[in-house]
């Protein structure tokens, strides 16, 4: 297996009318996939752009899957951008990634090359998926670019945040993307005859699930509207029209459908499988669930974007609701987990250690920053023996005695907020930048999923919120904002957000 379009080939052979993926305006069957993906593919050989990736802008459709694909058989690595980023926040990204083209759709075109103009890349060429879909399939050209690839080829670069206000840009293999899909399929038992139901927007790491386990079991994704996950009626009414039987979706997003009763006058009448990730899930909201959906298999999955999505998974059962907290599990074939103490040291049985990843999964690096880079891919401190890189999370936990992983938070500034990774660190920058506004500091509220911001300067509060809405994405403005006259403040005169977090918890 070299690449993930043998899956798409094999697939195609297997299950040619069978639609692949589907959102409530259209479908595509995975010829359909294949035949666009094999013309986008042919026109970008065709149109002699210069090096450098090329970034997919397009809305949350299965054509834009297919763009991903097409991008893929041109030998060159994809990067999806969401197009209703703030502008300087897409600003950051396309000075990074310096594509060699932009895939959008008609309907989005003129916005794009409004936005490339805005972040000085006027430049970029911008190709419409509705001109490249007329393009004939070059055979050949397709095969002499396959015959070059190889499973550790970039497949594709997706942009998390940045702790120096930069997002930075996780590049992934062929291989990664292969490794995770086998091993996720084998945990959750998906066949052929599944129907997946995406949450994710297509530009986030967890929708590779829904992007690509189609394309390796024959399986189908829905792709729900995003506006749909506040109206449990419709949400419900569309995954059940759709026949939906497995999801992935996020902790808080289980959390906001337990808040907004999702059960009262419906349920998911055909889901059986159900994983979730991206931030803690409480034993409360789990038993929601889980009385909610009795026959259906539950599995919390844990892991960064660095390692291709995830990298343990814990299989809810009967004795789950034993434990402190919902396990994060043991690690998916071929990875491996190792905690490290602050002494470079494994921790003894019980102690806690930050977790580390290594395996087939681990990510090429971050794009174009090979300095931040070998800051977090590191040599693993306890083999001197040979070459072994591993991933630093940030995040801490312990082994249990019965060999499962349990979460015990953020090492650092990086956290899970609303299934998305961000850095506190990112929103001060951005803050800083705001006229009025001084020294700043974030905490965050677990439990509550609150970002909370205090700041020192004449900025109203109307004008900070505003002002970040311009720079950082809506999910990363905090929701509590708090004036103060002078920041608490260490004896090495650094801020003291312990004290920061003893004053919000005073005042709640």
């Amino acid at each position: 297996m070299k690449n993930i379009l043998e899956w798409l080939e094999n697939s195609t052979a297997k299950y040619p009318n069978k639609t692949v993926y589907s959102n409530l305006e259209y479908s595509l069957t995975f010829d359909e996939v294949s035949c666009l993906a094999k013309s986008v593919g042919s026109a970008i050989i065709n149109a002699s752009l210069p090096e450098g990736p090329v970034a997919v802008v397009m809305g949350k459709e299965p054509k834009m899957i297919a763009s991903y694909l097409g991008v893929a058989y041109s030998g060159r690595i994809y990067a999806p951008i969401d197009v209703t980023l703030p502008i300087k926040r897409l600003n950051s990204i396309f000075d990074n990634l310096e594509p060699a083209a932009v895939v959008t759709s008609e309907a989005l075109k003129e916005k794009v090359q409004g936005i490339l103009e805005q972040v000085g890349k006027s430049e970029v060429k911008v190709l419409t998926v509705e001109e490249l879909e007329k393009t004939p399939a070059d055979q050949e050209k397709l095969d002499v670019v396959r015959e070059n690839m190889t499973e550790l080829d970039p497949l594709y670069i997706i942009y998390t945040s940045g702790s120096s206000g930069v997002p930075k840009g996780v590049i992934a293999s062929h291989r990664n993307v292969i490794c995770y899909i086998r091993a996720y399929v084998k945990v959750m038992g998906i066949t052929d005859e599944d129907i997946l139901g995406n949450q994710s927007p297509l530009d986030y790491i967890a929708a590779i699930r829904d992007i690509y386990i189609p394309l390796y079991t024959g399986a189908s994704s829905f792709l729900t509207p995003k506006e749909f996950f506040m109206q449990p009626n419709k949400l419900f009414d569309a995954l059940n029209n759709a026949g939906v039987t497995s999801i992935g979706w996020t902790s808080s997003s289980m959390t906001l459908l337990d808040t907004l009763h999702a059960f009262k006058n419906d349920t998911l009448k055909t889901v059986n499988k159900v994983c979730f990730s991206g931030s803690v899930m409480t034993k409360p909201v789990l038993e929601y669930w889980t009385a909610n959906l009795p026959n259906a298999k539950f599995v919390n999955q844990y892991g960064p974007t660095e390692a291709t999505a995830s990298c343990t998974y814990y299989v809810v059962d009967e004795h789950t609701m034993e434990y402190d907290s919902v396990p994060i599990g043991k690690a998916y074939d071929d990875y491996k987990i190792i905690l490290i103490d602050e002494d470079g040291k494994v921790p003894a049985e019980g102690e806690l250690g930050e977790i580390c990843v290594t395996g087939p999964t681990l990510a090429l690096g971050y794009y174009k920053n090979l300095e931040r880079t070998n800051q977090d891919f590191i040599q693993n401190p306890v083999n001197n023996r040979y070459r072994e890189l591993i991933y630093k999370t940030g995040d801490v936990g312990r082994i249990l005695p019965d060999g499962n992983i349990e979460f015990h938070g953020r090492k650092d500034r990086q956290i899970k907020h609303m299934g998305h990774r961000v850095e506190l660190d990112e929103i001060e920058a951005a803050a800083a930048t705001i006229a009025g506004v001084g020294e700043n500091a974030v905490i965050y509220d677990d439990k509550n999923e609150v970002l909370v911001l205090y700041y020192v300067g004449e900025a109203t509060i109307k004008e900070l919120s505003a002002g970040l809405r311009g720079i950082i994405p809506g999910f990363m403005v905090p929701r509590k904002m708090i004036n103060l006259e002078s920041m608490p403040k260490l004896p090495n005169s650094k801020i003291d957000l312990k004290e920061l977090e003893r004053m919000y918890s005073n005042e709640g």
